[in-house]
């Protein structure tokens, strides 16, 4: 008997799904485990913690412009620059703000509370799109958003009693933590709103928008490190510490390659799988710190993720049923670097 002609078909659909989702999850489950461990955890006999948050941008970023070159070259596809210079550059600041924030935050909040916190970003991406798209939303959009604020902040405002940070100091570095994560979600909300602006603005290839926006961050990060003084403290650090080394690394590798996984699943399933995808690799993520970094929950933070979660979930699950519907686009397709 013939085998069915749609039989190969979705034998290679799911192949290409396990591809996607194996890959992202892979990849952003250990970056988000490294940049804990990295931030949080010290290193050696005396015990010392690395501090020097920009240095980890740099490298990140100078790894994913290298691949990016070396992608856009194997393809023969053209270096030159599709938008004028400064735009990247509006890209690349933002870029190095917001993930200059979120490795900071760190310090003084946990890796579960800052995870569910990025969730919030609904707020900022609506508030960016509407003045720089000059977007509409819909009601819908609007509830989603409070009740994924509504979650984040029982989330944040009822820690576990003995969740320990190296940098904390009671009530004033949870003032400190939420501070700077409401500078990330701020600054990242304006990073993928100009980006869309920037892909819809030009005829833009996206790794040509990695390399140019990563070629700028390397060189505003590397002039951060020498006006700050730290990166030859920074070096010192690493060639100090060699398993220091290592992570980083593998940070930046792994970084890297969850771009190339994050536009492979966008282009073959769209953004509503990957926003999909993305939620459940945020909720694994907060499973697995709690696991192997030893973050208690308390009851409260529990019902705070429950909240955040099953609304991403409804909002995904609605979408299917409206795709025709202009409504938000809460996914995480930043090309610099992952979050």
């Amino acid at each position: 008997m013939a085998e069915p002609l749609w039989l190969p078909l979705k034998e290679n659909r799911i192949a290409q799904a396990t591809f996607a989702v194996v890959g992202i999850m892979s990849t952003l489950v250990i970056y988000g485990i490294l940049q804990e461990k990295i931030m949080r955890v010290p290193y050696g006999p005396n015990k010392e913690y690395f501090s020097y948050s920009l240095f980890l941008v740099f490298c990140n970023r100078i790894t994913t412009s290298a691949v990016s070159a070396g992608v856009l070259l194997a393809s023969k596809k053209a270096l030159d620059p599709v938008a004028p210079l400064y735009k990247y550059g509006v890209v690349s600041v933002s870029n190095i703000l917001t993930t200059t924030c979120q490795y900071e935050a760190l310090k003084y909040v946990s890796f579960p509370v800052q995870t569910l916190a990025k969730c919030a970003k609904m707020i900022p991406v609506m508030i960016w799109g509407a003045i720089i798209m000059q977007k509409k939303y819909q009601g819908q959009d609007y509830l989603f958003a409070f009740l994924v604020t509504m979650g984040c902040s029982l989330f944040i405002l009822y820690q576990g009693a003995d969740d320990i940070s190296p940098f904390n100091r009671g009530r004033e570095s949870t003032v400190w933590g939420v501070s700077l994560m409401i500078g990330y979600l701020g600054f990242d909300g304006f990073t993928s709103t100009f980006q869309d602006k920037l892909f819809k603005g030009y005829d833009m290839e996206i790794h040509n928008q990695i390399f140019y926006t990563t070629v700028c961050s390397c060189l505003l990060s590397f002039i951060g490190l020498i006006l700050q003084s730290n990166l030859l403290m920074a070096i010192d650090f690493v060639s100090r510490h060699h398993d220091c080394f290592f992570d980083i690394a593998l940070l930046s590798t792994v970084a890297t390659a969850s771009q190339f996984f994050i536009s492979y699943t966008i282009r073959t399933f769209g953004a509503l799988t990957f926003a999909t995808i993305m939620t459940t690799r945020q909720l694994v993520s907060i499973l697995l710190s709690c696991l192997w970094f030893g973050h208690p929950l308390s009851w409260e933070q529990c019902i705070g993720a429950v909240i955040v979660f099953g609304s991403l979930y409804a909002r995904s699950f609605l979408k299917t049923k409206q795709k025709a519907a202009p409504s938000l686009e809460m996914t995480e397709t930043k090309a610099p670097g992952p979050s």
